[in-house]
């Protein structure tokens, strides 16, 4: 049996201290084995018979032999005169935004089809981002980031964050991040409205963002083909990877946080370990690749020109065909993100919006301690003020976040 750490410790009153959070931690991952046996949910794919492939099976179809919630998930929004759209969805995966680059905002509930609100900017959207939930909003203008409720009103004119054309939020940190022309990547405490840090990349323009969810690090992809990791707490980046020989288009990080994949100019996507920082696959992509996104479940979409394709196990071994297509004719595809805890796929293009049901993509058994999708309006107001009590500070944002309260030996 391993010896506790603890007892290596001479200071009585840290010994103790130690010893309480390891019997918290035994506590805890006990009682998750024991709930692993009330989740009965398990997930489904598409399977085929010997002579078809799954990557032949068309939303019609799928549509004819699946229940009628699933079907209805499965929809087109028709808006071209304000195109390209961007969509982003709330972290339990049941409000979905919409910003087109013309001006045109929208938020709704796209499951019971509730609209919250609908304006029109009267100038270029660049990017769209939850925060924390679904009663507020960061918007990024042709200038300016402006902050509104899901009334569509504006609360802010962050003046702070200029030329921005990229949005990510960090929920268990409060951090509203960006990135724009002026290759800056600033951090914006939302509880506070205060910027507590700007960092200078130094490698010029920058629209491709994303965060590790495991770590809370902030994945940039640069013009001179690499990607770089960011931590409020570090002026230079804590890891800097060469990717691609020519500009990164699309990074993305999967839920555990172990793998990335990126897609450059190059017309390569690359898929990567994280932990060793090693290439696992590599691919061509028929046309330069614009959006990348991976599931709960490890699908990852590719969205390059009019078409988005689903590879299944991609990470695992190098596959030979995808596991689904999807065709937007005559529209190119803006970005793609999959919906959290449900088998569908989100497509913003140039044309409007689309939702495709893709099996096997989301969690089947969710945490509601985490997020809820089918919380009250109750709840969501004890969920606030709950994250806003634990938020966590921003220097806690490092590449290992299990080193935290841990002695060295």
């Amino acid at each position: 049996m391993k010896r506790n750490t603890s007892v290596k410790v001479k200071d009585a009153k840290l010994r103790a201290k130690l010893y309480k959070e390891e019997q918290k931690n035994k506590e805890a991952a006990q009682s998750a084995a024991r709930a692993e046996k009330l989740l009965q949910e398990e997930v489904g794919y598409l399977e085929a018979d010997e002579l078809e492939k799954t990557y032949n099976f068309k939303q019609e179809e799928l549509k004819k032999h699946v229940d009628v919630n699933t079907a209805s998930k499965i929809f087109s929004l028709d808006l071209p005169s304000f195109g390209g759209y961007r969509i982003n969805y709330t972290r339990n995966g049941r409000h979905l935004l919409i910003g087109g680059h013309k001006g045109h905002i929208a938020a709704f509930d796209w499951q019971s089809g509730k609209l919250h609100f609908e304006t029109h900017v009267n100038e270029s959207v660049r990017d769209i981002q939850w925060l924390h939930n679904e009663t507020m909003l960061a918007v990024a203008q042709k200038k300016y980031v402006y902050i509104y409720d899901n009334n569509g009103l504006e609360i802010h004119r962050v003046k702070d964050l200029d030329y921005v054309d990229r949005l990510d939020f960090l929920p268990y940190h409060y951090l509203l991040t960006s990135i724009g022309t002026q290759g800056q990547l600033k951090y914006l405490d939302t509880s506070m409205g205060k910027i507590i840090s700007v960092k200078r990349t130094k490698l010029g323009p920058c629209n491709t963002m994303t965060h590790n969810p495991y770590n809370a690090v902030v994945h940039l992809g640069h013009q001179n083909g690499t990607v770089t990791l960011w931590s409020p707490s570090m002026n230079t980046p804590l890891v800097k990877m060469l990717c691609h020989r020519g500009p990164v288009k699309a990074v993305a990080v999967d839920k555990g946080g172990h793998y990335m994949a990126t897609a450059g100019a190059d017309g390569q996507m690359k898929l990567w370990d994280i932990r060793t920082f090693g290439v696992l696959q590599e691919y061509y992509t028929p046309k330069i690749a614009t959006s990348l996104s991976i599931s709960d479940n490890g699908l990852l979409s590719v969205g390059w020109n009019t078409r988005v394709q689903i590879w299944k196990d991609a990470f695992k071994t190098k596959q030979t065909s995808p596991y689904m297509n999807h065709m937007e004719p005559g529209s190119l595809i803006s970005n793609t993100q999959f919906v959290p805890y449900e088998d569908v796929l989100g497509i913003g293009h140039q044309n409007g919006i689309s939702s495709i049901v893709v099996p096997g993509a989301g969690e089947a058994n969710f945490d509601s301690m985490v997020v809820n999708p089918f919380q009250t309006k109750k709840q969501r107001q004890e969920t606030e003020v709950h994250s806003l009590l634990n938020k966590l500070q921003p220097d806690m944002i490092v590449l290992d976040p299990t080193i935290m309260g841990k002695v060295r030996q």
